[in-house]
């Protein structure tokens, strides 16, 4: 019988799960086998899984779990070096140049498991099947609107924390930039087609932000794109690979310009692709945004795990777009499955 292993997330600030109980209720009755482990911060409670009949463990047993089990979590594992032989679902965020990325993949390696990452879970077309993309755009942009807020008042952006749904992230975001006195600020979203920059327009939006959005039709050329300066704020949704366009070089960093806030959601300071070359790390829910530049100021945004900051509804849309597709671990060899497993072996 196929085993789903769901891991309770080790990362701090990070309450998401990829499966509800009504997910894991439909899993069962498919003949999987769900265990589920306890979990001091997930944002769904214990007791619906126990009533779709999952099997509860104790947090962060996974490493003694079975070996045929296949162990699902979101954010990445402790970084211990320690072998992994267990089929692991999760983003592993390793294709793409990342160098934590080439170790996580060693453990594999060496243990002999496999990675299934959730990010290069594709249909036929290519097309991702699941994705947390809309609630990242929007928290991001959300995130980035308080840090330009916070210059206005000559301050750096303060930590953020968890919401308990999008219409009191909302209001606390609306009373800080009418606290500022200011007109609203203008904003450039590129990606905007796709589900990250659709959220991080419609938080832009609903802040009465104006938007320009561009997507690949508007960036073909391959820059410069000095339209992007001509903007208090820049929101990078599109995530880094080969030949995508540079889009704040660091020359803009003492350039003339009013940009002075940049959301980078896609977050790949990392990567050898990175479309927005001026920082070399994420930032934190303690420190959200790192001052690239002083004259004038600039500041940069880059939490990497941006929807779990309102996480029951990140939650509750992925783990539906993804069910589908857990209900088909049943054979691993054809499907997203098979086509996850190939990716993997071409990287490691």
């Amino acid at each position: 019988m196929t085993h789903l292993w769901v891991r309770a997330e080790q990362r701090p600030n990070e309450e998401r799960v990829g499966l509800t109980p009504e997910g894991a209720a439909e899993l069962t009755a498919a003949g999987i086998r769900v265990t589920v482990e306890e979990s001091h911060v997930r944002a769904i409670p214990l007791d619906g899984y126990k009533e779709a009949g999952c099997k509860i463990a104790p947090e962060n047993s996974w490493p003694e779990a079975p070996l045929d089990a296949i162990i699902f979590g979101l954010k990445e594992l402790p970084e211990d070096g320690t072998p992994l032989p267990h089929r692991h679902i999760m983003f592993g965020h390793a294709y793409k140049g990342q160098h934590p990325g080439r170790a996580l993949l060693d453990r594999f390696k060496v243990g002999g498991g496999t990675l299934y990452d959730l990010e290069y879970l594709v249909d036929e077309d290519g097309r991702r099947v699941a994705a947390f993309g809309y609630w990242a755009g929007y928290a991001g942009a959300a995130v980035t609107l308080k840090t330009w807020a916070a210059q206005q008042r000559d301050e750096e952006c303060p930590p953020v924390g968890v919401y308990s749904d999008k219409d009191s992230l909302n209001a606390e975001l609306l009373a800080e930039l009418d606290a500022t006195g200011s007109a609203r600020p203008r904003a450039m979203v590129i990606g905007a087609l796709g589900r990250v920059g659709t959220g991080a327009a419609d938080l832009c939006e609903a802040m009465s932000v104006s938007v320009t959005k561009w997507d690949m039709a508007e960036t073909a050329s391959g820059g410069p794109f000095p339209e992007i300066l001509d903007h208090d704020l820049f929101l990078n949704c599109i995530f880094a690979r080969p030949g995508t366009p540079v889009f704040v070089p660091r020359e803009a960093l003492t350039a003339q310009r009013k940009l002075t806030a940049i959301g980078d959601v896609a977050c790949d300071p990392d990567s050898d692709y990175n479309p927005v070359p001026v920082y070399d790390r994420a930032t934190t829910w303690d420190t959200p945004a790192l001052r690239v530049a002083t004259d004038p100021v600039m500041d940069l945004m880059a939490i990497d795990n941006l929807p779990s900051m309102l996480p029951v509804e990140s939650s509750e849309d992925y783990a539906a777009q993804l069910l589908p597709s857990l209900l088909t671990l049943i054979d691993l060899e054809k499907g997203v499955w098979g086509r996850a497993r190939d990716e993997f072996r071409k990287h490691v």
